[in-house]
């Protein structure tokens, strides 16, 4: 552990450009290796679960870069806390109670041809969001459509007739 230091710094102590490199080093190899394993999950969707890791990790990985925490307690800490992330979607792949918990449900916003202008509001859009989902999926008329749903990723999915 002293060689580690030795190396890197520790905590509170001014860090030099070398020591700074070598922190800069290590965190990026970090990053790459959380990113490498983690990204199907959590950088790939964005569920607001995927938002908050990514935020921590990002905080946390900065952190120990800079030395204003503890570098290997602060490491340890992400990659558990990635560790946690994985076991909570294989969980909520496996429980369908805990996806809906933590990702969410998709929500109706046209049935046979008519806005739910309920859910639209419940779910935040607008006509003019709705219009441009349909556009993209091509779909000019709205009479067209059998349904349209926003999705737990936020995408907008539309089925025509």
């Amino acid at each position: 552990m002293e060689t580690l230091h030795a190396v890197i710094g520790t905590e509170g102590q001014d860090i030099g450009w070398l020591q700074m490199s070598f922190r800069a080093t290590l965190i990026f190899v970090l990053g790459v290796l959380i990113v490498r394993f983690a990204a199907t999950r959590a950088f790939g969707k964005w569920s607001a679960l995927d938002i908050i890791l990514a935020v921590i990790v990002g905080s946390n990985l900065s952190r120990a870069l800079t030395g204003s925490a503890p570098f290997l307690p602060t490491v340890i800490a992400t990659i558990l806390l990635v560790a946690l992330h994985g076991l909570l979607a294989m969980a909520a792949a496996r429980w369908s109670w805990l996806s809906t918990l933590t990702k969410g449900s998709s929500i109706t916003l046209v049935r046979d041809g008519q806005m739910d202008e309920s859910a639209m509001r419940h779910a935040g859009i607008g006509q003019g969001d709705l219009r441009m989902a349909l556009r993209a999926a091509g779909h000019a008329d709205l009479d067209r459509v059998k349904s349209a749903s926003l999705e737990r990723n936020g995408d907008i999915s539309v089925i025509g007739e």
